[in-house]
């Protein structure tokens, strides 16, 4: 996989003066690619032999994957004394680092789906990222509730199958809903990924130069042939799975934070958390997009495929649902002002002034100061300070499930039975190692699959319409502006 640009890197500044210019829409594709440029471009990537950085950043991150399975045979053999959990505070890093990694994964069904449905064709050169992040992140998810029950072997009795003890699952619990709504998210997620991909599939089959990567390629693509029968039934089933995506968003995120929302701990029983949940997730998966595509970009040399368009879009909507998150944190503060009940208000006095105020002011600054750069235009069109913001999402997105679970659980009704928590080296190496996990699965993505998709890109030329030209939203001529939604046998 030979960068197109090798040596590069990543621009201060790119010169588009048309990229934030509200009379005038910036291009979706640069540099004068026309329909072949945009295939070679993509295919190149899969179909070249892997540069020396991505064999380099494939070892550390498989390495580090390896060391997340090693620390999770390790539990299996020893037991959860190995993390820092207590009485009362037996929900920690692992709870946290599932709401983390689920929340990472909504920006991608959002993009795919939701975007589709409204015609935001900005999304066709950066949907496939997302899709490929959700995949992983589900994944990289999944795996801590099944290791955080303590007896992982026995996890398949949270699944209603006939069997001669009698035994059957707790449907009034919280946790099994999320099994339900997280495999559920995976499952249509995965098969909607996968639809998207199958032209692609077929155009990589069709330039792929080894034997192995040609019957891989062709039967993945399911005799794909580019006919107009094979486009109609391809337009239709990705609308349906689209229309099909789109309530999970709000579901899955919403049931997770049904798993707080219906105790009856202070600091967690509020209504607010479902929207709360749902804007967070958001907010911190559209950072992690931009996290991942800015320097994709640049290495895999797509700066013509994803533009500062597609930047500056994801840097908005990032600002848009941190202002909503923002509204949740100063709401979760009224609700407990105006209830009167002084438990309440003493664990949301607690967070800023007490033992985890680290934790809080962090949160605070990395969702609610540090992103308020993107409101300067010339801070949105410099990468560097767009992945400076994205970074202060990632990080502040966890310290605020941090900061949900942790301050809630050392103190509580009683202050008998209070505690404090205190991470060990296994929890702080078991995160750090997920992001191994997810980064290798992503390398493979990159180097296997096609990161654009390609027949998406194209409907969004001007050569794909019989114009040639679009017009901007004030009638100005513009042979990059047309933005006309997709049609069956582009």
């Amino acid at each position: 996989m030979a960068a197109i640009h090798p040596g590069s890197t990543i621009p201060t500044v790119e010169t588009d003066n048309t990229v934030d210019d509200p009379r005038r829409r910036a291009p979706l594709v640069t540099g004068g690619l026309d329909f072949t440029g945009v295939t070679d471009t993509v295919a190149r990537v899969a179909t070249t032999r892997p540069d020396m950085l991505w064999w380099i950043g494939f070892l550390i991150l498989s390495t580090m994957a390896l060391g997340f399975f090693s620390f999770i045979g390790y539990l299996v053999v020893t037991g959860v004394g190995i993390w820092g959990n207590n009485q009362p505070m037996s929900w920690c890093f692992p709870i946290i680092n599932f709401v983390f990694w689920v929340g990472i994964g909504h920006a991608g069904t959002l993009i795919s789906a939701i975007l589709f449905l409204f015609r935001q064709n900005w999304r066709t050169s950066i949907n496939r990222f997302a899709e490929a992040m959700t995949i992983f992140a589900v994944v990289c998810a999944g795996i801590f509730p099944a290791i955080h029950v303590g007896r992982p072997w026995l996890a398949y009795w949270l699944f209603p199958f006939p069997n001669q003890m009698a035994m059957w699952p707790q449907f009034r619990s919280p946790l099994l809903w999320d099994v339900f709504a997280v495999s559920t998210y995976a499952s249509v997620s995965l098969l909607f990924w996968y639809t998207g991909m199958v032209p692609d599939i077929a155009t990589l089959r069709d330039k792929a130069k080894s034997r192995i990567g040609q019957i891989s390629y062709s039967f993945l693509s399911l005799g794909w042939t580019g006919s107009a029968r094979h486009w109609h039934r391809f337009e239709k089933a990705y609308l349906l799975l689209a229309a099909l995506c789109t309530p999970l968003v709000l579901s899955v995120h919403s049931v997770v934070s049904f798993d707080f929302a219906v105790a009856q701990l202070p600091g967690w029983h509020t209504t607010v958390f479902p929207p709360y949940f749902v804007a967070g997730a958001i907010y911190g998966g559209f950072a992690m997009v931009l996290t991942l595509a800015i320097p994709c970009r640049e290495w895999l040399g797509l700066k013509h495929l994803i533009t500062m368009r597609h930047i500056i879009n994801c840097a908005k909507v990032m600002l848009g649902t941190g202002l909503i998150v923002q509204y949740g944190y100063s709401l979760e503060f009224f609700t407990a002002w105006y209830s009167g009940h002084h438990f309440e208000q003493f664990v949301f006095r607690n967070r800023p002034l007490g033992n985890y105020q680290f934790g809080f002011w962090l949160m605070v600054f990395c969702n609610c100061i540090g992103p308020q750069i993107m409101w300067i235009k010339k801070c949105r069109e410099n990468l560097w300070f767009i992945m400076f913001a994205a970074m202060c999402v990632n990080v502040g997105m966890w310290f605020e499930r941090f900061v949900i679970v942790i301050t809630s659980l050392s103190r509580d009704f009683l202050p008998g039975s209070w505690a404090q928590f205190h991470p060990t080296w296994v929890d702080v190496c078991m995160f750090a190692c997920s992001f191994g996990l997810f980064g290798s699965l992503f390398f493979l993505f990159l180097k296997f699959l096609p990161v654009i998709a390609i027949a998406e890109v194209k409907t969004v030329m001007p050569q794909a319409h019989a114009h040639g030209h679009g017009h901007d939203d004030h009638g100005h001529s513009d042979a990059h502006a047309s933005d006309t939604p997709r049609t069956e046998g582009a």
